[in-house]
Order: C-alpha cells, then structure tokens, then sequence
C-alpha cells in the first residue's frame, strides 16, 4: 500500500523499486500486488501489478477496500509505506479505519518519525504500531525515536536502509563528455524541487568559487513537486532562476526541469563530481536522493538530517553543522573542488559502503521479512541471474585476462596468470558448446594464445606476466606445480570439446599439450597432481591410449598415498590442513575411477569429500574455508574471509558427484552452495554485480570486497554454466535448515 507511479513522488519511486527488485531476485515465489494510494478517483493509468487503488481523502473506502482484501485468501499479508501526509484526517489518522479492519498480518515501513510528538500524534502512531505485526523504518535514528518517544518495543523494530541502484563507477569521464561537461567539476542536486529543498543557500555560496573556479557547474535536476506546482506553479524555479542572474552565475547553473527516467536519473549522478544535499527540514529521516549520491561515487557535502549524520563520515563527505549558512557550503565546496584527490576518495568510499543497500541486497532483506511474518520461508526461492559475458570482456585484453580489477575497473599494473588464463580457456569453451556465441570462440583463442607464449623450451610454464607482456620476477618466487597442472586441465579439457573448435587451435592445443604432458610424472603437490588428473582425464576421452591411463594411474596413485600418510580416523583428508580449492581433491580421485574403473578411486573420493561437505554444510547452513587462517588438522576452522573460488569449486564438484552417484543429497547440496552468491550467506548479500556479470572477490565478516578480479568472475561464470543444467527445475528452494535470516 503506497503512491506509486506514474504518481511522481519519492515513495512512488521507492515503492516501485521495492517491487522490481523483489520479483528480480525471488521472482514468482514472492507475488507482490499493489494498492496505489490516490487523492482522487481514477486519478492515474497504474500498470498491470496495481490491483487496487484508494481515494485516501475518503474515509469510507477503507473499510471498504479491507473487506476486498480480506476476502482474498491468496493474500498472505500487507506492507504499507507511511508518510504523514500520504493518508487523509489527522497525521493521516484514516488509515486507523483500515488497520482496524483487516485480518491480514501487517508490516508498516515508517519513512518519517517525528520526535518529540504532541499527544494526538503520538496516539497516531502508537496506534499504527500496536496494529502492526513488524515496524520498519530506514535509519537507527528512526528506530531510536519510536523505541523513546513511542514505546515501541525494540523487538517489533527492524532497520531496512533505502535502496540504491547498481552502477559501474568507470563511467564519469564517459559521460562527461557524453553531456558536453569535459573538463568541468560538475556539482548537483536532484529530486522534486520545493522551498524545504533550500537551493538558495547553495546558489549565495558559488560567485565566489566560480571567480576562482569557472569550470564549476551545478545542475539542479528534478521537477517542481506536483503538489507545489498544483499551488503556486514554478514561484520557487523562478526565484531561483533570478537569484542566479543577481549574482551572475547564470552561465554555470543548469536546471534540468524533467522527472527522469531511472537511467538519465543515474548518469546525471554517475557525471557529478560532488553532490550538494541542502535540505532545511531538521526531521528529514531519510534522503533517496542522498543514498542515490553516494552510490553513483559522488562526494558529499550536506546539511545535518539524521540520514546524513549516520551516513557521512570524513571519508565520504562533508557534513555542515547548520541548515542556514551559504559560508558553510562554499567552504566545503571549494575544499573539494581544490582537492580532487580527496573528492575522488570519497567518491570511492561512498560507492564502496553502500554496496550493502544494493536493491538487490535491499529485497533480499524485505523478502525474508515478508516470509518470516507469513511463515512461508520454504516457498522462497532465488532467481537464476542471467549469465553476462561484459565483465570478463571488460577484463579481457588481446593479449589475455587480467588479473585484478579496482571495483569493476580492470587493473592494468597486475598483468596476466596462466592461471586465470587457463580458466578463462576452459570457461569459453564450455559457454561455446553451450550458447554457440561465436565471441566465447574470439575469447578462447586469446586465452589459449596466453598459454602457448608462456610455455617455455622444455614444456613447462611460467605464471606471470605483467602488462607489457614479460615475465615477472614472481615466477623465480613461488611454486609453480599448481600453474602447470591448471595448463594441463584447460588443454586437456580444450581438445576434449574439440568438435566445434576451429581446426588451427585444436592442432595448437595438441602442440603445446604434448611439449608439456611429459613432465606430468614429476608432480608432487597434491593440487597439482589434481589438476593435472583432470587433465589427463578429459584427454583420456578423446584419445583412450594405455600410456595415458597408466599416467592417470600414476598419479592417483600419488594421490591416494598423500591420503594415506595424512589420514586418520578423525580426519579423512590427504594433507594436515584445508587451503583453497580443496574440492578438487576427491574430484581429481573421482576422476581417476571414472578412467581406470579401479573402486579404490571411487571409494576414497566419497570418503573425503563427504568429510570436507561436513566442514562446509553444518546446521543447515554453507561456509567454506576462510582465507584469512587455513584450516589445520587439530584446531578450530576459521569463519568469513569465504571467497568465490572455493564455493564455485565446491559447486562444480557437487554436480560431478551427483552426475556419477545420482545421490540427490549432493544435488541439494548443490543448490545451497550456488545460492551462497544469490544471498543465502551470513550478510545476507548478493556476492555477483547484475550489472556485469562479475562475481565480488570475498565475503567478509561485516562486508563484501567488491573488487571484481578475474579468479573470482570466471569461478562464478563457470558455476552459473552448470547450474545452467538444473535452472528450470524446483532449484532454489530454500529448506526450512537453509535460511539465514541476518536482518
């Protein structure tokens, strides 16, 4: 229940991303319908999720529209978005006749929370609470006021922060010079102008700073509210329009006098170099425009509402101490406008913390409100995200991947590994024998190019290069077994899938496979020995020659031996501590079985992995071996520091597992693991970019590292092709043991 578009207010906006955003992550386990909040009958042409509208002056129709709802078995319960003027009588009292009347659990988000109340507003309010199963507001102030000034209990409170959209921080340039504003610092405001928006005060602080700085602009983007329009059409525009002629900045001030489309919305944002909030209205919980700020990079300087006071810090931006005061702003204007370095840093750290309020992220948190106050936690399931190439091309120059990115920007100082080469190798070709895309065979031939210029005389291969294409020192520095055996899988894998490759790049694979198969006897890590297993098993299947299973033989041999000398009746593993991509172990001795037929493959494959899935899956919930400390025989495992790589392993082992056993618990296993990206982790945040498709390189243990390199993306691209097999069934339901609500 709430105003919603093409009504033009922010709790329409706000609403209609709410709903957008539900439906992308849950899809149909999660049916949303909307009741649009009108001031007069028929007042708009609502889209196809409106089933209902109230006339909110009419005090009648709601008891009339809660029998219609009541009569809806279908209808699990109700969130209704409140602001004081948003229902007609006394602070919006009306609405009372509704709660009264129906026998639906309730849920009532509070966008503004008065302090202070007078006695009939607080009797308003504590009423809407004592008729409400769940309250939640968007800022701790809020919920600080309602426990002190209400009464309400602390247990009924939950804080759900506004939403912000998902944008690539690399694009300001782009558009700068996409909108005419290259060479030009550009600050903004935005949303629907009105008095209360006090851009006055903004516009007293600039003939000063434009004098020193005329590459300065300021956009004021956004239409006059309706509703101030409705009583004194553009007064306040044209005031400001003069205000600028008097103090002669007409020439760097733009009003951009348009509700925006979303997209427009976000470049505007995405372009601005600092984004200038200037509010009057000390009660101002919560911003939309402000969240939105932050989330496009733009360094902040604003009045002090409670939304800002949580929200800025020194890092992201400039808190005033007053509402009123133009030295204020141009102080802090030209600080930031003389700093670039310091307004780029802001930048970064707003985009960076508000990754948590992603929509996305946002959903997730009112999705599990909604089916825990309906009880209906095992009918959500997860949507499966669409699989996007645009990261890993992105990432991808002619020469190879890279290795790192900053945020989604690829890291040219990192250079290149054979190691996310040989994935990205193995990547494109199953994405090609599955989509047919002809770029995924443009990307496979630079990543097998990558691996044959990096192999050396004698066969074997070096890791690193930087971006100019030599060698580092770090292949003189650390062990390169686990490379080499990662070469050998992609080659091998590559000439298995041979079918569809072009002919040049199969006998190219078939060169430089057999210059480097000869040295498969003198591996000794067990990682390397797994993956060269791999190898060597997918080779087996194209060319089944005795020398080759007797290497496969050889080498599981070795493997199974580093079981037997580790192991121990209360540790079935084959060294004295769990690292990274341990997974591939018992897949590698699966593997062996698979070729050789011997049991005794097979045998130590289940024994070990079942024991590694008990370290991964307890108590119903999913978390793999932390980064941060190995997990050593004897002591305690350590928890978050999880990354991408050793869930998406753990994904592609489980699917080999069920494939060869048929054993469905590996298949829920399966679904649980993948839904680690969707969400189902202990931030209850997406851990992949909608935007691009890259996978974010670790959860920690209060955020996500949204650095988005290479190993990170591929081991995610690579489990979205497998789940790509199981996304049409009943896949992501979430079990009663599997939910982890964190909110």
């Amino acid at each position: 229940m709430s105003s919603y578009p093409p009504r033009e207010c922010g709790l329409a906006t706000f609403s209609n991303d709410i709903v957008n955003s539900v439906k992308l992550v849950f899809g149909d386990s999660l049916p949303i319908e909307i009741c649009a909040l009108q001031k007069q009958e028929n007042q708009f042409k609502y889209a196809s999720e409106v089933h209902y509208t109230l006339t909110v002056s009419a005090i009648e129709e709601y008891r009339l529209l809660a029998e219609r709802i009541n009569s809806r078995d279908d209808i699990g319960m109700l969130c209704v978005e409140h602001e004081f003027g948003l229902f007609g009588g006394d602070y919006g009292n009306y609405l009372l006749s509704f709660l009264l009347a129906i026998n639906k659990p309730i849920a009532t988000v509070f966008h503004t929370v008065l302090p202070s109340p007078n006695e009939k507003l607080k009797k308003v309010v504590q009423a809407i609470i004592d008729l409400s199963n769940k309250i939640v507001v968007l800022t701790k102030k809020s919920q600080e006021i309602l426990i002190q000034d209400y009464g309400c209990r602390e247990s009924k409170l939950m804080v759900i922060p506004h939403g912000t959209h998902m944008v690539l921080l690399d694009q300001k340039e782009n558009l700068k010079k996409e909108f005419n504003f290259s060479n030009k610092i550009v600050l903004s405001t935005f949303g629907l102008i009105s008095e209360n928006k006090n851009i006055e005060r903004v516009l007293y602080a600039l003939p000063d700073i434009i004098e020193i700085h005329p590459e300065v602009i300021y956009l004021v983007v956004g239409k006059t509210h309706p509703e101030i329009f409705k009583k004194d059409g553009e007064k306040y525009r044209e005031n400001l329009i003069e205000i600028t002629k008097k103090l002669h900045i007409e020439n760097n001030v733009f009003f951009v006098n348009e509700f925006l489309e979303l997209k427009q919305l976000l470049n505007y944002l995405i372009l601005s170099d600092i984004y200038l909030f200037s509010s009057k209205d000390p009660n101002q919980a919560v911003s939309g425009t402000f969240a939105y700020a932050m989330s496009c990079g733009c360094a902040i300087i604003s009045t002090p509402i409670p939304h800002a006071i949580e929200a800025l810090n020194s890092g992201v931006g400039i808190l005033l101490e007053g509402f009123h005061k133009p030295e204020e702003f141009q102080k802090a204007i030209l600080e930031l406008v003389e700093n670039k370095q310091r307004r780029l840093e802001m930048g970064r750290n707003g985009y960076a913390l508000t990754h948590e309020t992603t929509w996305e992220n946002i959903a997730l948190k009112y999705g599990f409100l909604f089916a825990e106050v309906t009880e209906s936690k095992e009918k959500l399931r997860f949507n499966f995200p669409p699989i996007k190439l645009d990261h890993i091309k992105e990432m991808t120059t002619d020469h190879g991947i890279l290795q790192f990115s900053d945020f989604s920007q690829p890291d040219l100082t990192s250079g290149y590994t054979l190691d996310d080469n040989a994935r990205a190798l193995i990547d494109m070709v199953m994405y090609y024998n599955i989509s047919s895309d002809p770029t995924a065979l443009k990307l496979a031939a630079i990543y097998f190019n990558f691996i044959k210029g990096i192999q050396r005389q004698d066969g074997k291969f070096d890791n690193y290069k930087n971006f100019d294409l030599h060698l580092t020192q770090q292949n003189e520095q650390v062990n390169l077994e686990d490379s080499n055996g990662r070469a050998l899988w992609s080659l091998g894998f590559t000439l298995c899938n041979q079918k569809d490759l072009p002919y040049e790049v199969v006998i190219e694979a078939q060169k430089v496979w057999d210059k480097a198969v000869v040295h498969v006897n003198e591996v000794t890590s067990p990682r390397a020995i797994a993956y060269t297993l791999k190898g060597l098993y997918y080779y087996y299947q194209i060319y089944p020659k005795e020398e080759i299973k007797n290497n496969i033989i050889q080498l599981a041999d070795k493997l199974l031996n580093h079981y037997h000398i580790n192991s121990d009746e209360d540790w079935c593993w084959y060294e004295d501590y769990m690292t990274y991509a341990n997974n591939v172990l018992p897949e590698a001795m699966l593997f062996s079985f698979m070729a050789t037929g011997d049991l005794k493959y097979k045998k130590i494959a289940l024994i070990t992995f079942d024991f590694l899935l008990s370290h991964y899956f307890m108590k119903g919930e999913f978390s793999v071996i932390s980064n941060r400390g190995w997990f050593v025989k004897g002591r305690k495992k350590n928890t978050y520091g999880e990354q991408p790589i050793e869930v998406a392993t753990t994904i592609i082992t489980l699917h080999l597992f069920y494939e060869v056993t048929k054993n469905v618990k590996y298949r829920n296993q399966l679904n649980l693991a993948f839904s680690w990206f969707l969400g189902n982790n202990h931030l209850n945040q997406i851990i992949y970019n909608p935007v691009n498709g890259a996978s974010y390189d670790g959860l920690e243990d209060r955020n996500v590292n949204i650095n988005q390199g290479a190993e990170s993306t591929l081991c995610f691209f690579k489990a979205q092709l497998i789940m790509n097999n199981y996304k049409n069934q009943d896949n992501y339901r979430y079990l009663d043991t599997a939910i982890t609500f964190a909110i």
